[in-house]
């Protein structure tokens, strides 16, 4: 371990350059790009766009219809107050948690600490070098979890990359004790079925459960083998995290078969992922319950007993949903919003080909009582702006943004920025204010954006994989109510109750 503006409005039919029927297809028939045990420890490759392609997106800057070559653009009740670049980590930056006045954010070359007591200009404490992608983040108490979903020598710090094939190989989860900001020690690392490519944290008084999400198994790995149906459940004592372990691998997908009770994906539901596991699981604990986004499948399931999770509700949407990506509830938990991401995260899927429908949340509604309630479906939200074909964009991870008595939402879209929106209205979701910058290139489809934006007492955080950690201030009458709610703690995974 080593220490280290007013709306545009945009009528241009972006995207359909591309023969929309081509374009659709190659979405519905592709993985997502970070699906595999092994997606190595950098962004993905470049790819070429066609010349009438870059055409287009050059035309479109030149008429105004869409930000220029890294220019930022925003809403008028949105305010830009800081960036800080990538530093020591030159890795994909992930996912981000608060704990205090501090921020930790993933990269997929280990993560970094940053002071945010003055969010107008945030100050680097820790840089800890520790590969493995995608080093998703979370903390509770003096500890931090690090998920590590790509194939490694051991689980040290200075692992290297090594086939999934090999019976060495190691991926899971690793533990680090942050009682010392500027110092972090690494204790304790887990192996679990296939990795971790996301995790998410239930805490208790004497141990932090983790919900070790992750999927894609195959016959040839070792140590992750179909069916891969169910997720791993880690149990960590507080006082002693060297003694975490996995206590038990629930199965939220029983059925006969290879591959378990999941959606099956193609050819049975062409374009749909087969469910092979979870890719990210939200709990809200002050209700017991906790929402899975698993591959083809969106489910609701009881935690009451951590250690065994039940499920009530199991969705499916084979029309319009590629890949059940992650889960937010509203405060009153009568609703959850799914994303889906459509590409991968790294295709260009906000434009007039792909259409509204697909690459963006499903709203739905939470009704009846106890282990007899159901999802119903009430409507889609996708950002209101075409973007270009050389910006990947879809649907990403967003937190509540706690206004009683409202559902207003804040999300990453990768470099369709960041989207404020109120979804008050299940069937009538709006957006409320954005921030965004223009394509990093214009000739080639380049992987970039906002991986994550959450927001913590009062202000907007963003972790850019490619730009770095942006500050935004959101001032509104609708969202302003929120500025008084201040937490010790935030990993959004671990939905509070923000008015208790």
């Amino acid at each position: 371990m080593t220490l280290l503006n007013n709306p545009r409005t945009r009528h241009r039919r972006l995207g359909v350059a591309a023969a929309a029927a081509g374009l659709l297809a190659a979405l519905l028939t592709a993985g997502p790009a970070a699906a595999t045990p092994d997606p190595g420890d950098g962004p993905a490759a470049q790819e070429q766009v066609s010349k009438s392609e870059a055409a287009e997106v050059r035309a479109a800057i030149t008429a105004g219809e869409i930000p220029g070559q890294d220019e930022i653009v925003h809403s008028d009740n949105i305010t830009h107050l800081a960036n800080i670049p990538k530093e020591a980590l030159l890795g994909t930056n992930s996912d981000l948690a608060f704990q205090g006045h501090y921020a930790f954010a993933g990269n997929y070359d280990g993560f970094r600490i940053f002071d945010i007591s003055n969010p107008k200009a945030p100050e680097t404490v820790a840089q800890v070098l520790c590969p493995g992608s995608q080093n998703d983040v979370s903390v509770s108490g003096d500890l931090l979890f690090l998920s590590t979903d790509s194939s490694r020598s051991d689980n040290s710090c200075s692992s290297t990359t090594q086939p999934a094939t090999e019976k060495s190989s190691w991926e899971g989860m690793k533990v680090f004790d942050i009682s010392d900001k500027t110092n972090p020690k690494y204790v304790a690392a887990v192996e679990t079925a296939c990795g971790s490519h996301t995790h998410t944290l239930v805490p208790e008084r004497k141990n932090v459960y983790v919900y070790v999400s992750s999927y894609s198994p195959s016959a040839t790995f070792p140590d992750c083998q179909p069916p891969h149906d169910g997720i791993s459940v880690i149990k960590v004592p507080r006082k002693a995290p060297e003694k975490a372990a996995v206590v038990n691998f629930p199965v939220l997908f029983p059925g006969e078969g290879p591959d378990g009770g999941g959606n099956p994906g193609g050819p049975t539901n062409p374009g749909v992922s087969k469910t092979t596991g979870c890719h990210d699981i939200t709990v809200l604990p002050s209700k017991d319950l906790a929402a899975g986004a698993c591959m083809g499948d969106g489910i609701l399931f009881s935690i009451k007993d951590p250690e065994n999770p039940k499920v009530i509700d199991q969705v499916e949407d084979n029309v319009n949903f590629a890949f059940w990506h992650s889960a937010t509830f509203n405060q009153k938990a009568n609703k959850i919003v799914f994303t889906d991401e459509l590409g991968g995260g790294g295709a260009a899927t906000c434009n007039a080909a792909v259409g509204p429908n697909r690459g963006a949340d499903g709203i739905y509604d939470i009704v009846g009582r106890g282990d007899q309630r159901k999802l119903v479906f009430k409507s889609y939200y996708k950002i209101p702006r075409y973007q270009a074909d050389t910006e990947n964009c879809v649907a990403h991870n967003g937190s509540l943004i706690p206004v009683e008595g409202k559902d207003i939402m804040v999300q990453a879209w990768y470099q369709g920025g960041v989207s404020v929106w109120d979804f008050t209205d299940s069937a009538k979701p709006k957006e409320i204010a954005y921030f965004e910058r223009g394509p990093l290139t214009t000739d080639k489809l380049t992987g970039g954006g906002s991986w994550s934006a959450y927001y913590y007492n009062g202000y907007i955080y963003s972790n850019d994989l490619v730009k770095g950690f942006d500050v935004l201030k959101l001032s509104d009458r609708r969202t302003d109510p929120a500025k008084r709610i201040h937490l010790r703690e935030l990993n959004v995974q671990t939905q509070p109750d923000y008015f208790d």
